[in-house]
């Protein structure tokens, strides 16, 4: 299981509006000693305040809540001037839901589902504060290519325009679920080669992680939902 870098405590929020959700998860991550719970909320609507007192490193947040959602939320705390955004991790009942498409889409990093094992949670929040892919890159690319087969997928060729041809080619890979070593011997070069491809991607498409480089793969239509 990942773990961040010696030394380094990643700060966690959690927000759901069921009481058991939020303490079960606030004592397991609190079990890890690299892992703190700085703050909980048990709607939307008390997020944003929360993450200016508090700056947490990644939000687990509920996707559905009674008065400001999870989308809401999201993305109201990635609109927040002025600071460095956290990272944010659905949380959901069932992974087809509608707003985990919108969620990915306004810049949450992924989703686990809350019936996830207590070590895929541990490291769905060490993943992701590492900049990484969240879990298995093929679900969150499955989820993706689901949402562009609904009606009108916007195509904004313009924003990849600033990328090589070797670039272009590394995100197709990633869009379609492979790994950094997957994506070298699929294209004959170095592991740390595509981890370099990747690390100027993200810089020239000023995007979060990997999740959001397979969101602007599809609605670039670089990919489609049939490769």
């Amino acid at each position: 299981m990942p773990e961040p870098a010696s030394g380094s405590t990643v700060r966690v929020m959690i927000v759901d509006d069921q009481a058991m959700v939020r303490q079960g998860f606030a004592a397991l991550l609190d079990s890890q000693t690299d892992l703190s719970v700085v703050a909980t909320a048990s709607d939307g609507d008390e997020v944003v305040e929360l993450v200016r007192r508090t700056s947490p490193d990644v939000i687990l947040m509920d996707i559905r809540m009674p008065t400001v959602n999870g989308l809401d939320a999201t993305r109201a705390v990635l609109a927040m001037p002025g600071m460095q955004h956290p990272r944010i991790i659905i949380l959901t009942t069932f992974d087809a839901d509608e707003y985990v498409f919108s969620a990915l889409r306004a810049g949450a990093s992924g989703f686990v589902l809350k019936d996830a094992s207590a070590d895929d949670l541990v490291s769905a929040v060490r993943v992701v504060a590492g900049g990484d892919a969240l879990l298995a890159p093929s679900v969150t690319s499955r989820l993706i290519a689901d949402y562009a087969q609904r009606p009108e997928p916007r195509h904004d060729t313009a924003r990849i325009a600033a990328l090589t041809e070797r670039e272009i080619g590394v995100m197709r890979e990633i869009a379609t679920g492979k790994s950094n070593a997957e994506i070298a011997g699929e294209l004959f070069v170095s592991e740390q080669t595509v981890k370099t491809h990747v690390s100027r991607i993200l810089n020239k498409l000023s995007l979060r992680d990997r999740t959001q480089i397979v969101v602007t793969a599809y609605e670039s239509g670089l990919v489609s939902a049939n490769r």
